[in-house]
């Protein structure tokens, strides 16, 4: 039998705790240049990224996005995306991929609006 500890005392022993795996990740909604406008939402709430409709051919600047293109979603969590576009633009490529199963790691998805004066085509 071994000794017992002095005092009667019973010693800690040390140990290290792993660190936490993350359990969220993000999530980027990104609007193309399609040079029309509207908005990308996301299902459950997070992204509502909208993007104004530009004329590359008049010397316009593409607009930034504005509102929340990214956004943190628990990992596991499946997020459907809806796209509606502004008045005088139509969405030309809708949410792609979608849905989105949040994952360890780069997670997007995209879509396209084009304005209805035929800048792009559908």
């Amino acid at each position: 039998m071994g000794r017992p500890c002095a005092g009667g005392r019973v010693g800690a022993i040390g140990f290290a705790v792993p660190a936490q795996a993350d359990t969220t990740a993000q999530l980027s909604a990104y609007v193309s240049d399609g040079w029309g406008g509207g908005t990308i939402t996301s299902n459950p709430a997070g992204i509502n990224c909208h993007t104004s409709a530009w004329d590359p051919y008049a010397g316009d600047q593409p607009p930034a996005p504005t509102g929340t293109c990214t956004a943190s979603f628990p990992i596991g969590t499946t997020v459907h995306f809806s796209a509606t576009a502004d008045s005088g633009s139509h969405v030309n490529i809708p949410p792609d991929p979608n849905p989105v199963t949040v994952r360890v790691g780069y997670n997007f998805t995209g879509v396209v609006f084009c304005p209805d004066d035929g800048l792009c085509s559908s």
